[in-house]
């Protein structure tokens, strides 16, 4: 093998520049322009995510970090920072009545509402997924709840939940039930709510859904038919199985959202003045939050209470995931 055949072959094996007389040890000296390209190369791929990092920066971690600070002092919303107290704000916080009363009542709504919720929202997806007519105008239909905004939502079911002439209460008479206080009773109310939630956000999961059963290999279905599965059968044996990740994805998205409800609960209150009704009974911790921060003018109290929450929908979405994965299989060795 000749000297340049051996100079070309070593100068493919390996990412240095070919030699030659344009530098003292042999190498070939790159340009400006050829240096660019190289750092093009090497750095654009972060260039293009960055602005994502950058605003979960300022607008994610950066806000969570300053109320964790906060969450330390007595800080007025008038008066401003005063003095450090370390985790006597905690403390008050867990003390307070209506703290564990708030907790309950997120949970009981969250319930109420995440679970009906994925389990139509996956029934309504495979519906959505059959070959039906006009399978574009109920794609685009199931979304219209979900770009509602939330004080329409809160009118139109103000008028079917209420207590003296709700739509309703009306139907329960026809049947010889008597009216339910829906803004009075506790369970009513977190019922109502969760009707609320399920009405807007059926609909968004259900596409994200459809949109997993679409990216399903059609010969799946027809092996399965071979094998003598009808639709049900090929919808749990085949479907599920193959959409585990996007439907792990929807539910700690729908756990970690259930567990921070404020619009809807909020806006639910008639006068919007006592905070999740007369005795605090469809009232959540995010109303809790907002109570201690705007009415009482404790950001310190408020910022306890907004971390406390963050670590019970961090513990949540940790178990919900663990055992969703152990549900579906994923969490078993290959």
């Amino acid at each position: 093998m000749s000297q340049r055949a051996s100079t070309a072959v070593r100068a493919g094996q390996g990412s240095d520049p070919l030699p030659g007389p344009g530098a003292p040890d042999g190498r070939v000296r790159l340009t400006l322009r050829q240096r660019l390209s190289r750092w093009d190369a090497k750095f654009s791929p972060y260039l293009y995510v960055s602005p994502f990092f950058v605003v979960f920066l300022l607008v994610g971690l950066f806000p969570l970090a300053y109320t964790a600070y906060v969450s330390l002092y007595e800080w007025n919303l008038i008066g401003g920072q005063g003095d450090y107290i370390g985790l006597e704000n905690y403390r008050r916080v867990l003390e307070n009545p209506y703290f564990l009363k708030s907790v309950v009542n997120t949970f009981s709504i969250f319930v109420l509402s995440s679970i009906p919720q994925i389990v139509i929202a996956l029934a309504l997806a495979g519906l959505l997924n059959a070959p039906l007519r006009g399978r574009s105008f109920w794609r685009m239909g199931v979304l219209v709840p979900f770009v509602v905004a939330p004080v329409a939502v809160a009118i139109i079911f103000g008028n079917l939940f209420g207590d003296r002439y709700g739509v309703f209460n009306e139907m329960l008479g026809w049947i010889g039930v008597g009216p339910i206080q829906w803004h009075v009773d506790r369970l009513a109310s977190h019922v109502a709510i969760a009707t609320m939630v399920n009405w807007r956000w059926t609909g968004y999961n259900a596409l994200i859904l459809l949109a997993a059963m679409q990216a399903v290999p059609r010969e799946l279905y027809e092996s399965a038919a071979l094998d003598g599965a009808g639709r049900i059968r090929q919808f749990f044996s085949v479907t599920v199985p193959m959409i585990r990740p996007t439907l792990l994805f929807v539910i700690v998205t729908s756990t970690i959202g259930g567990l921070q409800i404020f619009a809807e609960p909020r806006l639910f209150d008639e006068t919007m003045a006592r905070n999740g009704g007369s005795d605090r009974q469809f009232s959540t911790v995010t109303m809790l939050v907002y109570d201690f921060g705007w009415r009482l003018r404790d950001l310190g109290k408020a910022s306890a209470t907004a971390w406390l929450l963050f670590l019970i929908v961090v513990a949540i979405a940790l178990l919900n995931y663990a055992l969703t994965r152990r549900l579906t299989g994923q969490g078993e060795k290959r």
